[in-house]
């Protein structure tokens, strides 16, 4: 009775209050910046511009949407930044745990050297590459082609380095080796073993991918100059007018350029968690 009574107490003591107390305040004010940016997107300039501004939302939704509609091609930038972010994701999905395994799993000359290699580019910006990487694309005429966008995007250190990682701790030693005994090959091993396996880093890995790519701005600006090849960010760039800033155009725009991300992140939620508190155990 006593150790159920010590349990019992131990259910809704003050420390875990505590911690849910503050978890609570530590998700309002993290979707309080998307809250607000809906709020913006339902209202009109007159009342954004109010003091004190409005927190509730208005009655303009479909107005201010109807807006972006008119101003630019929505769904056609949409669109192609699905397929760009998609086509990406997958590539990279593929390919990063494919070298992920190798510097994992395989012994082969250089190995470290390689891999430390492609550590030093994660601390390298990207903005130094912008003018040699535009120079190349020119050369290979991929200028407003998403090839410009989607190839350069294929190979992602950090990719490399999560999947090379995952796999490392998360993937023992002694299945590869019975696979080897029964004649698997290095690609079977990886296909029929290592991928069941890592779902869970496919889905981390999918997700920051898929989304640094849709938010992806400055390059697809650079390299995709027709609009009917824009990207959803750069389509959205023709919403500012220096003259008149409608900021509830601006904002409908934008909360609607979000919604995709927010679909993702809840359709591979579960597999998300799952990987970091695996992680976390490991």
């Amino acid at each position: 009775m006593a150790g159920k009574r010590e349990v019992g107490e131990g259910k809704f003591s003050p420390k875990k209050l505590l911690v849910y107390v503050s978890l609570i305040i530590g998700s309002l004010v993290s979707l309080f910046p998307f809250y607000y940016m809906f709020v913006m997107a339902t209202r009109l300039n007159r009342e954004i511009n109010q003091v004190p501004p409005p927190f509730i939302p208005g009655k303009h939704l479909v107005e201010n949407f109807q807006k972006v509609l008119s101003s630019i091609d929505f769904f056609g930038a949409m669109w192609n930044s699905f397929f760009v972010a998609t086509t990406v994701t997958l590539g990279t999905l593929f390919l990063s745990s494919l070298a992920g395994y190798a510097f994992a799993k395989l012994d082969f000359k250089g190995k470290s050297i390689l891999f430390g290699m492609i550590l030093v580019t994660m601390m390298v910006p990207p903005q130094l590459g912008l003018i040699p990487q535009y120079y190349i694309i020119t050369t290979l005429g991929w200028l407003n082609d998403f090839k410009a966008i989607i190839i350069p995007g294929l190979i992602n250190a950090f990719g490399i380095f999560w999947m090379r990682q995952y796999i490392k701790d998360g993937v023992p030693y002694e299945i590869i080796e019975a696979a080897k005994i029964d004649g698997c090959s290095n690609f079977r091993i990886y296909w029929n073993i290592v991928v069941p396996m890592i779902l869970p880093a496919f889905a981390t890995l999918g997700i920051i991918v898929f989304m640094a790519v849709w938010n992806d701005f400055l390059w697809p600006l650079v390299v995709l100059r027709d609009p009917s090849m824009h990207t959803l960010q750069v389509a959205l760039r023709a919403l500012n007018d220096a003259r008149l800033m409608d900021y509830g155009m601006i904002m409908s725009g934008t909360f609607w350029a979000t919604v995709p991300l927010l679909i993702v992140f809840l359709l591979f939620n579960r597999l998300f968690i799952q990987s970091l508190s695996e992680g976390a155990v490991k």
